[in-house]
């Protein structure tokens, strides 16, 4: 089984993984004639400036702060168009939305929550490779999604490496 490789507690091109999310969602929007109304771009990015899960009146006072909306639905509506086209996932242990690390599709998230400092990161595991999905095909179910989230310490609270926002 392949490895997942986590984005967020590893040191990387922070600016580039921006940029190809965005370039990603905008594409997106204009292949399935979708509006990436300015409002949702903007909680994109609100969401790609840190891999931290943030809870939807986070993202509200960053968009009142620029004038942006002040009402809750105005966060809720972005969030939920987001993560309907699969470039924001909702931490359910949170309660909060982080970006989506590979968006497209072709992989089974994997949270990894630090319990510390809330940092995130999205192992990509290839869809049908886990225990989860062995156990659903002996039991002859199937699985038409699944969050798994786990819980632990980032390698900077564990004092072992450093994060990169």
């Amino acid at each position: 089984m392949p490895q997942p490789s986590p984005t967020g507690f590893s040191a990387h091109d922070h600016g580039a993984c921006i940029d190809r999310v965005l370039a990603a969602a905008e594409d997106h929007c204009r292949r399935y004639r979708l509006q990436l109304t300015p409002v949702r771009r903007r909680v994109l990015e609100i969401l790609l400036g840190e891999h931290k899960a943030q809870g939807a009146y986070d993202v509200l006072e960053r968009l009142r702060a620029e004038g942006l909306g002040s009402q809750p639905p105005v966060a809720y509506r972005a969030l939920s168009f987001l993560t309907s086209i699969g470039f924001v996932h909702r931490i359910e242990r949170l309660n909060a939305f982080v970006a989506c690390a590979a968006p497209g599709g072709g992989h089974a998230p994997a949270f990894l929550i630090c319990r510390s400092c809330h940092s995130v990161a999205e192992a990509r595991l290839p869809p049908g490779s886990g225990f989860l999905d062995k156990a659903a095909t002996d039991a002859g179910f199937l699985i038409e999604t699944a969050v798994i989230e786990a819980v632990g310490l980032c390698p900077a609270c564990r004092g072992g490496g450093s994060r990169t926002a």
